[in-house]
């Protein structure tokens, strides 16, 4: 048989359990459509997201420490006074009356640098709250990637599971008859039953990895998944593009998204130091303030009163000592700004072992690909000619037993193959924070039915 011939007559011998799947309910569900869910009902997205809204008030807030501060007081008495004087002659005097006062204060910060340097921090944190829930984002992606894979890969370990109990129970029955004829020992019959009872042991195993597989993904999207659809036929793996390992190193210390985190991170709390150091600068503030009070009288007279005031004016407020309190928290922000150089450090050196791992898989998993492709047509073609040496007296029972195991094995291991290199493309992409929506659709397509 023709190489390419041979090896489509491969590729469908593998995607067809991947294909067929197990019994459907309903229509198949794909990527994207189980991705939307989960961008609905994932509890760590939603806390992601939540914190990226609650993140937005911090420009407003550090903004109010800029702009004027006006408040109003006032209140309303009603006094009732008595008098007794207790010489003669003796009188009493008795008198009630009302008080009524507010006022009205302002004050516009001409120079807080405290102030000024906590609205930059607030700016930084929002800018940084895009990278988080990006993050986030792309963390779902992957999650919902792998969990996804991870059920198909269980599915196709029950269908072959299930191919190869067919076939040695075949291979059991025949044993029997030929053991029943006499042209065969008991040996042959043995080894069948041996066979066939480990792989119905294998096959409580599968189901038990499918079920938390399932679970694994109800985890994400908050119920069961229906039915998957399965890797489509005529996939061919492809090397990283741009197919060198630089690139990908630059692009990872340029844009991964925990590096950037990571800069936020530091550049906030470099102001943090200078907004400590800022404590002992003085503050200017322009203050004025507008009062009115009246009243129907006082305890000594009945006669109505009003009266107002109103002033403007600066405000200077010089820290002189505060025990020591300014230069601690100096200290502290310079200890809290070396630890956040030192997790930049930490991120930069993980976002690059990140891209050269992600970019040595990726290869890695090309050529695996390649490889058992290879070795399940070698499997088979070992299958055929041990079932003809069985046919003809130079194999045994057990032969044929054993290479039909390696050719299931080899065929599951080609299943792990192409979801590995999958997931694997995804997390190169992660590492250099270039992983999108587009990336997701594109690996959807390739699904089949």
């Amino acid at each position: 048989m023709p190489k390419f011939s041979r090896r489509l007559a491969l590729l469908a011998a593998v995607t067809m359990p991947l294909a067929l799947g197990l019994p459907s309910v309903g229509r198949a569900e794909d990527l994207m459509q189980v991705y939307r869910e989960a961008q609905q009902y994932d509890p760590v997205l939603a806390s992601a997201r939540a914190s990226w809204t609650a993140t937005q008030e911090r420009v407003p807030q550090a903004l109010s420490g800029l702009l004027p501060n006006v408040g109003l007081t006032g209140n309303a008495n009603y006094n009732d006074g008595r008098t007794t004087i207790k010489v003669e002659p003796r009188s009493i005097t008795a008198n009630s009356y009302q008080n009524y006062n507010y006022a009205i204060s302002a004050a516009q910060p001409l120079f807080r640098m405290q102030n000024m340097i906590a609205f930059d921090q607030a700016k930084q944190q929002v800018a940084q709250a895009d990278y988080v829930l990006a993050l986030a984002q792309q963390d779902l992606m992957l999650r919902v990637t792998v969990a996804y894979f991870d059920v198909l890969l269980a599915e196709v370990t029950i269908e072959l599971n299930d191919a190869q109990k067919a076939a040695v129970s075949e291979q059991l029955a025949q044993a029997k008859r030929n053991f029943e004829v006499g042209v065969a020992t008991i040996t042959d019959t043995n080894e069948a039953q041996a066979k066939y009872d480990s792989i119905v042991a294998q096959e409580i195993v599968s189901r038990n990895d499918l079920d938390n597989k399932r679970t694994a993904l109800r985890a994400i999207i908050g119920r069961f998944p229906k039915s998957l659809k399965k890797l489509g036929p005529g996939f061919e793996p492809q090397p990283p593009a741009p197919n060198t390992l630089e690139a990908w190193v630059q692009r990872a210390d340029a844009d991964n998204l925990a590096v950037r985190v990571a800069q936020y991170n530091y550049d906030v709390a470099t102001l943090e130091v200078g907004r400590a150091r800022a404590a002992h600068y003085p503050t200017v503030d322009l203050v004025g303030s507008y009062g009115n009070n009246a009243g129907t009288g006082s305890i000594a007279n009945d006669f109505d009163i009003s009266g107002r005031t109103a002033t403007i004016g600066v405000a200077l407020n010089v820290p002189i000592y505060q025990g020591g309190a300014i230069n601690s928290r100096v200290r502290e922000a310079l200890a809290q700004q070396e630890k956040f150089r030192q997790d930049l450090e930490i991120a930069r050196r993980n976002a690059l072992f990140n891209a050269q791992i992600g970019f040595s898989g990726v290869n890695s998993a090309v050529a695996l690909v390649k490889a058992i492709e290879q070795t399940v047509i070698s499997t088979q073609v070992a299958l055929e000619s041990n079932r003809l040496g069985q046919e003809v007296g130079v194999r045994t029972n057990l032969d044929v037993l054993n290479v039909q195991q390696s050719v299931y094995s080899a065929r599951r291991d080609l299943a792990q193959a192409y979801f590995n290199f999958l997931t694997s493309t995804l997390r190169l992409k992660a590492s250099v924070g270039g992983l999108t929506e587009a990336d997701l659709e594109e690996l959807n397509r390739r699904l089949g039915g």
